[in-house]
């Protein structure tokens, strides 16, 4: 007896998005875990050390701004785990056993979590970053005023300042790696 042709070339395309389900996983896992790391340590840091009496960090700007790139990051831990359930959905829809493997309805319904917790998480994110970049646009204006006043107890703007714009970037460059995953992984599953 031969094989029914419909079924043989059906098991192939689940195996081809199954394998697909596991490389963009791990590779979306892999770029938001370590974005989100880096970003992590820069905003401890910087959390830190506006810890010091006459440290920017006093600034209700900035700690609105930082606010919500932590929120960002919580979305990003949100985005991470995503991107690990994609790799066990694959390994799911590699499975010999089709019990084991999850419903096509159930995968969309991830893969459009993933795609709505990567959206909010670059909202998140790009509004903590819009609040911290308008703190540092009004000290750098001030600054020209520090050097004349009799004060000049003005902080100025410091490295650790720009790391924090960095450590933003970083989180909705993480965010979009897993849009993008998700995004892709959608398009494949719901293709005709």
């Amino acid at each position: 007896m031969s094989q029914n042709p419909d079924i043989t070339s059906s098991s192939s395309t689940l195996r081809a998005i199954g394998q697909k389900f596991r490389l963009i996983g791990w590779i979306s896992f892999w770029i938001q875990l370590v974005l989100g790391v880096v970003s992590t340590v820069i905003l401890l840091l910087f959390a830190i050390s506006s810890q010091r009496p006459g440290s920017a960090g006093n600034n209700a700007g900035a700690g609105f701004g930082i606010f919500l790139a932590i929120c960002g990051l919580v979305a990003l831990g949100v985005g991470i785990y995503l991107a690990f359930r994609y790799t066990r959905l694959g390994a799911q829809l590699l499975s010999a056993n089709p019990n084991n493997r999850p419903r096509k309805s159930e995968t969309v319904q991830v893969l459009r979590l993933g795609v709505i917790v990567n959206l909010l998480g670059i909202l998140l994110t790009l509004l903590g970053a819009q609040a911290i970049v308008g703190t540092l646009a009004a000290r750098a204006i001030t600054q020209t005023q520090i050097f004349f006043s009799p004060q000049g107890n003005q902080p100025f703007i410091s490295g650790l300042d720009m790391f924090v714009v960095q450590a933003n970037t970083n989180t909705v460059m993480a965010h979009f790696g897993g849009l993008i995953a998700s995004l892709w992984l959608l398009n494949r599953i719901t293709k005709p």
